[in-house]
């Protein structure tokens, strides 16, 4: 058990070590071309709205239609069935 949490704590700071690194090297390349950037910044801009709305339309239930056809076909059951009790 010892050995798992030290691999664990040692995969930590590896983890931290990599995205420090990162970071600095993000970093120097946005001050470094920035100049090179800027024009391109409003194009970026309306390219990330339809990438969003293409990837992340998935987090609002919308992945499985197929799932919803049946539940409205058991809802209907139940009405069916309250309506043939009465």
């Amino acid at each position: 058990m010892n050995d798992q949490h030290t691999h664990n704590t040692q995969h930590k700071k590896s983890n931290l070590v990599m995205w420090i690194f990162l970071g600095i090297i993000l970093y120097f390349l946005i001050t470094e071309h920035w100049a090179h950037i800027v024009p391109y910044l409003p194009w970026l801009l309306l390219a990330a709205c339809p990438l969003m709305h293409l990837f992340m339309h998935g987090g609002h239930g919308h992945g499985g239609h197929g799932r919803h056809k049946e539940h409205r076909h058991d809802a209907g059951k139940d009405e069916d069935r309250d309506e043939g009790g009465s």
